[in-house]
């Protein structure tokens, strides 16, 4: 009886350059997936990328705490600034959602403060740029479109009962969040800033909190992308629309907020402060009148982080994230990957299959799918749970579903 041989375009699947199996050869330029046979060879199986074809692909937004260790607020007694160089502390402040000594302390938000003219900070006689002057240069030109630079920001005076009459915010406190924490963006309409402070005389308290108009506001087009009213309310819910008091402007895919000092000052006021002020000074820092002084470094910074610091005070976030869904449709016809490069599935010089019984109808298994870009490089590889038997009498669809 004569030898039975093996056909080499079946076994190899020469014909079909498309996706195989771990280790697998194919055609370069042949983009496609691999289904993995018993052993470490197979063949491949050309995918159709086309959107509803072999590729489906949905988009989640999926939210979660923002602060470190996936909590989604932070209270008055555990929110510290955290030390930084005197050069830097001219411009800004990091807090941390614990004792800054504590080695699980990490920024969570940094807040700076901006004045037109640079009031607040050293000028050397005004004849240098001062470092508050800096601040609101800087967040002008990076929110702010190229008609709206040198008008500088303008949230407060909109409002029917706004601390500033008309035109510019000449000054302003800006809170930027931590790409790392946000993700894509801060979640709009849950979120809340609980500021506590007291009046002129350092006597009384009182809680202002804030959150943005998103909910029943539409965005505004910006540079920075869209933005949203910081109002008083929380969680979304407004309880003082803007068009009566604008206290900021939320930038969520910047992570920025943009708060009018004038309208925080006239909320919560406080004793006025004396110069070098450390965070939390009671009875002295509760609140938002600046010293003005020039040529001096005041830093006003220190009044946003001391207004979360008395009881009741609290950050309120989430972050959020476009979570993208790719499901491939890997599917092997009746002739496809019936056969495997393993070398022991052959046998002799005539690279015959070695066990009479897979004669003409061979049957193997597949354990994993491989996925091949267009140049043939394998860019992700998966095990299925319980290897599949394939033959020329079935079929089989495989579901490969990354997410990113």
């Amino acid at each position: 009886m004569p030898r039975k041989r093996n056909n080499p375009t079946n076994q190899n699947n020469r014909g079909n350059p498309s996706y195989g199996g771990r280790n697998a050869r194919g055609a370069p330029g042949a983009p496609g997936a691999g289904g993995g046979n018993r052993g470490n060879g197979g063949s491949f199986i050309t995918l159709n990328p086309a959107e509803g074809f072999d590729r489906i692909t949905d988009t989640q937004k999926v939210t979660a705490g923002y602060f470190t260790g996936g909590s989604g607020q932070i209270n008055a007694p555990n929110l510290n600034t955290m030390s930084l160089a005197d050069s830097n502390e001219a411009f800004y402040f990091n807090i941390a959602q614990t004792h800054p000594l504590s080695a699980s302390a990490a920024v969570q938000f940094s807040v700076a403060y901006g004045h037109v003219g640079g009031s607040g900070s050293k000028t050397n006689s005004n004849n240098v740029e001062g470092a508050t002057e800096a601040i609101y240069r800087q967040w002008g030109a990076t929110l702010l479109g190229e008609n709206e630079v040198s008008g500088g920001f303008v949230i407060s005076s909109p409002g029917s009962t706004s601390a500033v009459a008309s035109g510019r915010d000449n000054d302003i406190y800006v809170l930027v969040g931590k790409r790392a924490n946000f993700k894509d963006r801060i979640n709009k309409k849950n979120w809340t800033i609980a500021l506590s402070g007291s009046n002129s005389v350092g006597s009384g308290s009182g809680l202002l909190y804030l959150t943005d108009d998103s909910a029943t506001t539409t965005a505004t087009a910006t540079v920075a992308g869209p933005r949203f009213n910081i109002v008083a309310g929380s969680d979304g819910a407004v309880t003082t629309a803007a068009t009566t008091t604008t206290y900021g402007w939320l930038y969520p895919d910047a992570g920025v907020m943009v708060f009018s000092a004038a309208e925080l000052s006239s909320s919560i006021g406080g004793k006025t402060a004396v110069a070098g002020a450390v965070i939390y000074e009671s009875g002295s820092h509760e609140g938002f009148v600046t010293n003005g002084a020039n040529d001096t470094d005041e830093k006003n910074a220190l009044r946003f982080a001391n207004c979360l610091k008395p009881s009741g005070a609290y950050l309120k976030f989430r972050s959020e994230e476009d979570q993208t869904s790719v499901s491939y449709f890997c599917r092997a016809k009746a002739r496809d990957l019936n056969f495997s490069n393993n070398p022991t599935f052959v046998s002799g010089s005539y690279n015959e299959i070695r066990h009479r019984t897979m004669w003409g109808n061979p049957t193997t298994y597949i354990s994993g799918i491989g996925l091949y870009n267009n140049t043939g490089q394998m860019v992700a590889i998966g095990k299925l749970s319980t290897p599949l038997k394939k033959n020329f009498s079935s079929e089989v669809t495989i579901k490969v579903k990354l997410t990113y």
